[in-house]
């Protein structure tokens, strides 16, 4: 993996992973609380995320076809409550998650 950072000397944050496999992560905040709000796969997907380094939680999924996903919930216990598809159909999911 390559890790690229930014800022002084120092006080550099990390602000993007790269994996072999064509993976990126992508991190804002200051060094220490770095926060992954996305990554992006070879195939296209992207996974969006919302919250504190250590806490970050899913909050949408972006498909090359154009649909995405949305979900609701504490990191690690993130549920399906959306999906919109490219020609605008739009279906809404209840409950727990599972």
């Amino acid at each position: 993996q390559v890790k690229h950072l930014r800022g002084e000397r120092g006080a550099e944050r990390k602000v993007r992973t790269e994996f072999s496999n064509g993976t990126v992560y992508y991190y804002e905040g200051e060094q220490g609380a770095e926060q992954l709000v996305r990554k992006v796969f070879a195939s296209g997907t992207v996974h969006c995320y919302e919250g504190d380094k250590g806490a970050e939680r899913k909050v949408r999924t972006e498909f090359p076809d154009g649909q995405a996903q949305y979900f609701e919930g504490e990191s690690g216990a993130e549920r399906l409550v959306r999906v919109v598809w490219a020609n605008g159909t739009v279906k809404y999911y209840e409950g727990e998650r599972g």
